[in-house]
């Protein structure tokens, strides 16, 4: 007489349950012969139906998220075979037969649930949750009396303790890697590659850290770029959030549609997560090119083994992430400082620029503001060289707290001309309200150095704004690369400032209309401008004397 059973899995929750009749449901409601209160399971989700031939087929009874037997979605009614994987919302249930004898009813209920090696040989594959897989790991086996398994526990544990003070001062990541590679080649005789991959960017795209082999000969055959790897393994461990083990992945029928691990010459392989917290950070992944019956007996035992190693490495790992974007973010925070106010830089290393500090180019409705100090050719004619650069660099300092001020963005210094914008990297819907402030800002502070003789003689300058679309970001070679704003904005705003008088700032029209209060600013009247195909009206501020 076959007699089916059912092992649950689910979070913490482990038990084993006996169908004992010939139609049995599965679902949330507490009617259901098998009650499963658990996160994406239907409330009538499935069903049982032992045959006349003794078989037991299991279909969906149309739930929202399916039935999956093996990691198949079911389509239709299924027959179930011992050790099928039966995935319901969140819980698993794993599919235990047995012909029951009159000797084997009085084994316990979790002898007769023991797979054989010629059963279970060349289709095992174990998926646990891993908080499960630790706690039985940790837990001792010395159900017969024999307490070499419960020394064993210990000898790990006192080594994972040892692992961890080591990982703790691991200052690289290939420190890091080392240890582990010592550690799982000690212990785990069954495989012969190791992969660390880590989720760098925070994209769910696993990368590549560092993989090594047992035999130090093979190691010069490895790889670099990872090809041999199992991505398709490591993927679903790193999705699903579960760790995988399978004694031959050329022989079960899990893995039947995945043709790498064919061409890759993949028997068995085993992967488990690093868990930061609440999240995956990476897979420490291992396999070999021979089947492992070691697996079929003692699989889950190294798995446990495996995922509580990488549990410390994960802690490991995110301190070595962490260490990375530390570097990064003062790469960018350098890089930017240059061009932005400490505030924006801040906003933009929240934004996430790249690790390089490269912004994309953007389209953007940005002012535009051009700075050009009055009679510098003459000045030029009368100072040395190294008075011009003083000269610049004090007037320069001093006129960029004006835009910073205003949350500006420096774009570049032509000679004695400043160039900054408003209104990227980060949006401001105010932009042109911005600009005219810290125009306004840069008069007003000039006056009073100049009344402070801050040069030899008074200075002046014409600053110009214009407000529209244009393309901001990052733009050059590899070698040299200027954060810019291009556009016929830019263009326009830049013929403008010829026609500004000492002193004084213009406008463009596009940037009145949408000044929350122009009334500081006077028509000046229509011009036309260079590779400018229209006359534009210019606005001029109104003469105020003193601008205190």
């Amino acid at each position: 007489m076959t007699e089916l059973k059912l092992r649950l899995n689910e979070g913490d929750t482990e038990k084993t349950v006996t169908v004992h009749q010939d139609v049995f449901t599965i679902g949330r409601l507490p009617e259901c012969d098998l009650y499963l209160p658990f996160g994406g399971v239907s409330r009538c989700h499935a069903r049982l139906t032992k045959n006349s031939a003794g078989t037991w087929t299991l279909e969906d009874l149309g739930s929202k998220n399916g039935t999956q037997v093996n990691e198949r979605l079911l389509t239709a009614p299924q027959e179930l075979c011992h050790g099928d994987v039966i995935w319901l919302g969140d819980a698993s249930l794993v599919v235990v037969l047995t012909i029951e004898t009159a000797e084997e009813t009085s084994n316990t209920e979790e002898d007769s649930a023991e797979f054989s090696q010629e059963e279970t040989y060349g289709k095992r594959t174990i998926l646990r949750n891993v908080k499960q897989l630790q706690q039985r790991w940790i837990e001792a086996q010395d159900k017969d009396g024999d307490s070499s398994n419960k020394d064993k526990t210990i000898a790990r544990l006192k080594d994972l303790v040892d692992i961890a003070k080591s990982l703790s001062g691991a200052a690289s990541i290939q420190e890091i890697f080392t240890q582990v590679q010592q550690v799982v080649f000690r212990y785990l005789d069954s495989i012969d590659r190791l992969a660390l991959l880590i989720d760098v960017s925070s994209t769910g795209k696993l990368e590549l850290i560092n993989s090594a082999t047992r035999s130090a000969s093979q190691q010069k055959n490895l790889a670099s770029d990872g090809s041999w790897i199992s991505r398709s393994i490591c993927q679903r461990v790193f999705d699903e959030k579960v760790a995988i083990q399978t004694a031959d992945a050329q022989k079960d029928e899990r893995f039947f549609g995945e043709h790498s691990i064919l061409i890759k010459g993949i028997r068995s392989a085993m992967g488990v997560p690093l868990w930061d917290e609440n999240k995956v950070v990476g897979v420490l992944y291992a396999d070999a090119e021979l089947s492992s019956y070691h697996w079929v007996i003692q699989g889950e035992e190294e798995l446990s083994f495996f995922s509580a190693l990488a549990n410390i490495v994960a802690c490991s790992v995110q301190r070595w992430l962490l260490a990375e974007k530390l570097k990064s973010e003062e790469v960018i925070r350098q890089r930017l400082e240059r061009y932005h106010s400490p505030a924006v830089v801040q906003q933009l290393i929240a934004m996430g620029a790249s690790i390089d500090g490269r912004l994309p180019p953007t389209e953007s409705e940005i002012s535009i503001l051009f700075a050009d100090l009055v009679g510098f050719t003459a000045l030029s004619e009368r100072l040395k060289p190294s008075q011009i650069a003083e000269l610049l660099n004090k007037l320069f300092e001093e006129m960029l707290q004006e835009v910073f001020c205003f949350g500006g963005t420096l774009d570049k210094y032509i000679g004695d001309c400043i160039m900054a914008f408003f209104g990227a990297p980060e949006p401001q819907a105010d932009h042109p309200d911005r600009a005219v402030s810290a125009a306004i800002g840069m008069l007003n502070r000039l006056q009073k150095l100049n009344d402070n003789n801050f040069w030899q003689e008074p200075l002046q300058l014409r600053i110009a704004i214009n407000s529209g679309k244009a393309v901001v970001g990052d733009v050059g070679s590899f070698q040299r690369v200027d954060y810019t704003a291009l556009g016929g904005t830019i263009n326009l705003a830049s013929r403008m400032e010829s026609i500004c008088p000492p002193s004084e700032c213009v406008i463009s029209e596009a940037t009145y209309k949408t000044l929350s209060d122009p009334s500081c600013f006077q028509e000046m009247g229509l011009y036309r401008f260079k590779g400018i195909p229209r006359l534009v009206k210019v606005y001029q501020t109104k003469l105020m004397g003193s601008r205190e």
